[in-house]
């Protein structure tokens, strides 16, 4: 049996991963509900996977960052006590994150190998170039995008879906969460012109 292998992502109405300036984290619009949903999310079993950039990221987040900030909300730790293995040609083990494994080689090589050898579904948070080039690939069964309610048309960086190829988007589910935030999961199918 296949693993199932999600690509999970926070993104701004218009599309971007981040923004820079005051907006903070979650684009300062977490409530309970987001935070619990997040951390029903990552309490099931299951294995990460990032490319390396994302890795870095994280890593430096959570090692700058004070424990009371947003960075280390149980279910960023939760995320980072699951098994993980990260996609890299330049990052070696050990690695500063409990249980990961770095896997050299393309990634989708690296994800397919994955698929058929999990014994548990396959998730990962950002990771976008990497996410992007998996789609392309079939190897993504769902994309779960939580959509925040703002526009960062000045500040928005790291659009999600830059370069990407075309797909339709089967909705498998929907939530709102606090009120204003979707929570959007899709089976992403290549899009294939007609006539």
């Amino acid at each position: 049996m296949t693993a199932s292998y999600t690509f999970d992502v926070f993104s701004s109405l218009d599309g971007f991963g981040s923004a820079s300036g005051d907006w903070g984290g979650y684009w300062g619009k977490q409530g309970p509900e987001l935070l619990e949903r997040r951390f029903s999310l990552y309490g099931q079993e299951q294995r990460m996977v990032f490319g390396a950039t994302t890795h870095r990221a994280f890593a430096r987040m959570l090692a700058t960052s004070a424990e009371d900030s947003e960075v280390h909300d149980p279910w960023v730790t939760r995320m980072l006590n699951l098994p993980a293995t990260v996609v890299s040609a330049t990052l070696r083990e050990p690695l500063d994150w409990p249980d990961a494994t770095v896997e050299s080689g393309d990634a989708v090589d690296v994800v397919a190998a994955l698929k058929e050898t999990s014994g548990v579904p396959l998730r990962s948070h950002g990771s976008l170039s990497m996410n992007r080039a998996l789609m392309a690939a079939g190897l993504v069964d769902y994309v779960q995008v939580t959509l925040f309610p703002v526009i960062t048309g000045r500040t928005g960086q790291d659009p999600i879906f830059r370069g990407a190829l075309d797909f339709d988007l089967e909705l498998i589910e929907h939530r709102t969460l606090d009120g204003h935030t979707q929570e959007l999961v899709y089976r992403p199918t290549l899009h294939t012109p007609t006539g």
